[in-house]
């Protein structure tokens, strides 16, 4: 494992949400191109009161049509009852064979809180302890076990078998807001940031590592990576007036970077060579077309260059983050 993660390979992960899918077929497709790119994994929100499917449900559904891509489930912390989320994430762990992650999140919204019983959203600071509350209590299923090579088989639950070889689901947390960064230095194996500069991005990257530190843990066992909208139809021409050519602007809906998959892979090895980051999550603002953009052009590009993967050389999610499996907690 690299002692310096900012000199080995970028890492790259990618949102697979799309609006108008009413069936799960387009998000095998489009996890299957992602899985051809090597990226490390791919996430997708939870509708929750939104119209759409379950996040969770759709990546049990793609886990057997894929080999190596991790797979990462966005589900909110309004949920009420916690074991269930934490069975159907072990289920999806299971499944894929230790390639599941879970990324904790905490819903302000009122028609979100409605939906699970709560008259009204939560205020944000104990939407922040729920978010800890749970990011702590995601990894106690198999805390206390023995580690097993038959953790994955079909007959475990989350209360009662062996503890996986990878320790339990890759947690990810967004850290963009400063209160989050805590829970994510703590909790987090993968702490996403939105960032529309590379000064703002290692300044949180400096935060996140420092705040680890305190709560004990190793900084490199924290991956710190760069969120960001792509917007590839400008194919191959230079990016858009104003993106500080081929940077980022922030936008309504967060970072945006707008251009052609030449200039995002010249972003993406500047960033990750100067240290700033550990990689990125890109969210294609058009799902299938900037997906195939970002696989065929920007990755091959990275690759080419020595800076990505051109295989998967293990099989679970922590391999590709190139992540220990996390030490079993007393207590």
């Amino acid at each position: 494992m690299s002692s310096s993660h900012g000199r080995g390979l970028v890492h790259l992960a990618a949102a697979l949400d799309q609006s108008s899918a009413s069936d799960a077929r387009p998000y095998v497709e489009a996890a299957r191109l992602a899985e051809r790119g090597g990226l490390d994994f791919v996430t997708l929100d939870d509708t929750l009161a939104r119209p759409g499917l379950d996040a969770l449900a759709v990546l049990s559904r793609i886990a057997p049509d894929t080999g190596r891509i991790g797979l990462v489930p966005k589900v909110t912390t309004t949920r009420s009852q916690l074991f269930h989320v934490q069975a159907a994430v072990a289920t999806l762990d299971r499944v894929s064979r230790g390639r599941a992650g879970w990324r904790i999140d905490s819903s302000p919204t009122g028609a979100e809180a409605r939906l699970f019983g709560r008259r009204r959203a939560a205020s944000a600071g104990p939407l922040r302890r729920e978010t800890g509350e749970v990011a702590d209590a995601a990894a106690k299923p198999w805390d206390g076990r023995e580690d097993d090579t038959e953790a994955t088989e079909m007959g475990d639950t989350p209360n009662g078998g062996p503890r996986p070889l990878h320790g339990h689901p890759v947690l990810v947390v967004d850290a963009t807001d400063e209160p989050a960064r805590r829970t994510a230095a703590r909790y987090a194996d993968v702490a996403l940031v939105r960032a529309a500069s590379a000064a703002q991005a290692a300044t949180v990257r400096d935060q996140l590592r420092a705040a680890a530190a305190e709560f004990g843990r190793r900084p490199d066992e924290l991956r710190v990576l760069a969120a960001l909208l792509v917007d590839l139809g400008g194919g191959e021409h230079a990016a858009a007036p104003g993106h500080g050519g081929g940077g980022p602007r922030q936008t309504a809906q967060g970072p945006l970077y707008r251009g052609g998959p030449v200039d995002l892979a010249a972003l993406i090895a500047t960033w990750h060579g100067e240290g700033v980051v550990d990689g990125f999550h890109l969210t294609p603002a058009e799902p299938l077309r900037d997906l195939e953009r970002l696989v065929n052009g920007t990755v091959a590009l990275l690759q080419h260059r020595g800076l990505f993967r051109t295989f998967y050389p293990g099989s679970t999610l922590r391999e590709h983050l190139d992540l220990a499996v996390p030490a079993q907690r007393c207590g």
